[in-house]
């Protein structure tokens, strides 16, 4: 019999990014803490960056959710686990209710979730109700409830928008246009909880603005737990992996670290910044980051560098990911021109570029094992090595190269652990380092 779990939810989601959901799913998961409610929320596809802040204003981890990379099976536990400790559980959509493959619209449908939809109301009028209903009607098999407009100029304008409404969409309320509510933005999206020192104060304000129809409960959804998955094995019983995770090196899934732990890692962090050396460990852990804001300050950080050299040269497994893979570089390159020497055990240097570089889903077969994660970067590489494999898309396209050097794993893409336990073993077991 299939263990069922209801809990009110809604799937957070918006006609395009830069709407304000982000700020909107922060704002309900406060107001629904202050009400004596516990909240889970979760983010729909790779993010790093809004998940700091959702965690932040709910006051718990918030996981990825997400068909491809995630994949279905794990989606489900996470949500009837939610479900079994929460009561009112949130997932923020990504870019658009349709946009991407999959897309926030096939996650609603596939767990039942009903629709919030974010729309900034700052510029249109009676045009707020057709977009509405395009949104609602676009997809039959989507269930779009309801509707927040942000941004709203004043009360007459909040009640035209909410006139155009059609009667079968909800009318949740309306958010003022203050700039107090916005949160700081730098190139890869948000900028990270931690920098931003006054986010209590503007999640706060947010909240206050809120209509008492926001605190109101969603419709309560059945979760099912369709399988039972058992732990990882401990494949990496003993194994000390350090992990580096400062203000350069941050983009770390919790789902990722849980997954280390279940197969018996011990995780040591540190600081590529501030620290002279890495802890004693057997294995190491670059995630990706913002290496480029603190170019002077790691390339001066000479004596982690040799740490870290010293690491590569005992033949002892380093993953590095996007930033963390530049940071292996020989050097890096600014806009400015600006270029510093780094830890060298990666031929090649990378330029940031002005403009994106890639974003998208990936998949990889890696030693015989196949990792998802995804791809989001402005740098541009150079390296003489060939690549041992290269990951491809959704669509099966070509996309990031992995390459290898001795003991190091390197590439674009951030992996997501749980997408194969054993192919993270793999990266990690210094047995297989000294099979590389």
């Amino acid at each position: 019999m299939t263990e069922v779990a209801r809990c009110p939810a809604f799937l957070v989601s918006a006609p395009a990014s830069g709407q304000g959901k982000t700020l909107v799913t922060a704002a309900l998961a406060r107001l629904h803490r202050k009400a004596g409610r516990r909240v889970r929320v979760f983010k729909c596809g790779p993010d790093f960056l809004d998940p700091m802040i959702l965690e932040q204003a709910s006051g718990a981890p918030v996981y990825q959710l997400d068909l491809f990379m995630v994949g279905e099976d794990e989606c489900h536990r996470l949500l009837h686990q939610a479900a079994m400790e929460s009561d009112v559980i949130l997932v923020e959509g990504v870019m658009g209710l349709f946009d991407g493959d999959p897309s926030a619209a096939d996650l609603a449908v596939r767990f039942g979730l009903p629709v919030l939809a974010v729309v900034d109301g700052s510029a249109m009028a009676q045009t707020f109700g057709a977009l509405a209903h395009g949104l609602a009607s676009y997809r039959p098999d989507v269930n779009l409830t309801a509707v927040l407009a942000n941004r709203v100029g004043s009360e007459r304008h909040a009640e035209m928008l909410k006139a155009s409404l059609p009667p079968t969409i909800e009318w949740l309320g309306a958010l003022p246009r203050d700039a107090g509510f916005s949160v700081p933005e730098r190139h890869l999206g948000l900028v990270q909880a931690g920098e931003i020192k006054d986010l209590d104060t503007r999640l706060e304000n947010v909240v206050a603005h809120l209509p008492a129809t926001a605190c109101q409960l969603p419709a309560a959804v059945a979760f099912a737990r369709s399988t039972e998955q058992g732990k990882p094995q401990r494949l990496l019983e003993g194994v000390c992996v350090a992990i580096a995770r400062d203000e350069a090196f941050g983009f770390i899934y919790p789902a990722n670290l849980e997954c280390l732990k279940a197969m018996g890692a011990r995780l040591s962090f540190f600081s590529p910044l501030r620290d002279e050396a890495l802890p004693q460990c057997d294995a190491l852990w670059l995630p990706g980051g913002y290496p480029e804001l603190h170019l002077n300050a790691l390339a001066g950080n000479r004596s982690m560098l040799e740490s870290v050299r010293s690491h590569h040269s005992a033949n002892k497994p380093i993953l590095a990911e996007c930033g963390g893979m530049l940071y292996c570089l020989d050097a890096m390159e600014l806009h400015d021109g600006t270029r510093r020497s780094l830890a060298a055990i990666l031929p090649g240097s990378a330029i940031m570029q002005p403009r994106l570089a890639a974003l998208g889903l990936q998949r990889t077969v890696l030693d015989g094992e196949t990792l998802r994660g995804h791809t989001f970067h402005y740098a541009r590489m150079q390296t003489p090595l060939t690549p041992i494999a290269t990951a491809g898309n959704t669509q099966g396209r070509e996309g990031e190269p992995i390459f290898r050097s001795g003991s190091l794993t390197a590439s674009f893409v951030h992996f997501y652990f749980p997408s194969s336990s054993h192919g993270t073993a793999r990266l990690f077991d210094p047995l297989s380092a000294r099979r590389m």
